[in-house]
């Protein structure tokens, strides 16, 4: 009991530590220097380990089978001659020091080499003992999972491609209403950029109208191009004449300083009226007399 109260840092009894301490002693016991740093962590006891070597050979021989090699098919062997190395010239170990288990290559190919001679090890001794190690032509092993299950695994699988499909024929469809679209807004402007320009007399073709039709009659239409080519109608010609193209149209008949200089076209007996007279008192050329309302009547009822 003595013991026990000088290791206590508080000098208390075990039933005393026990116990709940107030904040208020706790605070004493600080004051006083009692508390101190690593006396109040729970030190962790070391766990012991036990290596009961005759326990664990007498378990090893309650689950131990002696089985023939037959059934249980267990081989340890080093992996097999590298023949790549060997034909490249390289020095290759029989062993496993040389191999680094951080290279994933290197350490997979040992694996498929120790497979390829536990299986050059395996077949002669399976020979020799008479088990068969190729599957007969007549051979139908039993399936893992039912009928039924396939065929709610295959209905799955087909609906999955169905649902894929529609995905990506809507995406197409997509795709081509937003090309059509753009397409048909191009079309649109090419067409009212013709209509403009058939307004202000630029052109006299009517192709834009047709459409699909006109592009399909271009190839088609080769001898009107070149009919076109020699140039405007006499309808154009005329409209051109009297309306111009667009440009400015007041005052264009008023007299300018080429037209005011210009007299090849003046005539002196016409302009004074000497040539009228002339014909007039000869008799030869009378102006015609535009005939009276009952005669141009009495016309038309015959």
């Amino acid at each position: 009991m003595d013991a026990v109260e000088q290791n206590s840092p508080l000098g208390l009894s075990s039933e005393e530590e026990d116990s709940e301490l107030s904040d208020g002693e706790l605070q004493e016991a600080f004051v006083k220097g009692l508390l101190k740093p690593g006396l109040n962590v729970a030190q962790q006891q070391p766990k012991k380990t036990v290596n009961n070597v005759e326990g664990l050979k007498q378990c090893l021989v309650e689950f131990q089978k002696t089985l023939p090699w037959a059934e249980r098919l267990d081989l340890v062997n080093l992996p097999a001659a590298d023949i790549v190395a060997k034909a490249e010239g390289k020095e290759t170990s029989q062993g496993g020091q040389a191999v680094s288990a951080d290279d994933d290559f290197q350490r997979e190919m040992f694996f498929y080499r120790q497979a390829q001679e536990a299986v050059l090890v395996a077949l002669p001794r399976l020979q020799k003992l008479k088990i068969a190690t190729k599957r007969p032509e007549d051979y139908f092993a039993e399936m893992a999972k039912t009928d039924q299950h396939m065929q709610k695994i295959r209905k799955k699988l087909i609906l999955k491609q169905t649902a894929m499909e529609k995905s990506e024929k809507a995406k197409r469809l997509r795709e081509q209403r937003k090309y059509g679209k753009k397409k048909r807004q191009k079309e649109k402007k090419a067409m009212m950029s013709a209509v403009k320009k058939y307004q202000k007399g630029m052109t006299d073709k009517l192709d834009f109208l047709d459409g699909d039709l006109g592009k399909e009659k271009k190839g088609a239409g080769i001898t009107k191009m070149a009919t076109n080519k020699k140039g405007p109608n006499a309808k154009r010609k005329f409209k051109d004449q009297k309306f111009g193209f667009g440009g400015k149209k007041r005052g264009s008949k008023w007299n300018t300083k080429d037209s005011h200089n210009d007299v090849s076209g003046f005539k002196a007996k016409l302009a004074h009226g000497k040539e009228g007279k002339k014909l007039r008192k000869g008799g030869k050329q009378k102006p015609k007399k535009r005939p009276g309302k009952e005669t141009r009547r009495k016309m038309k009822s015959r």
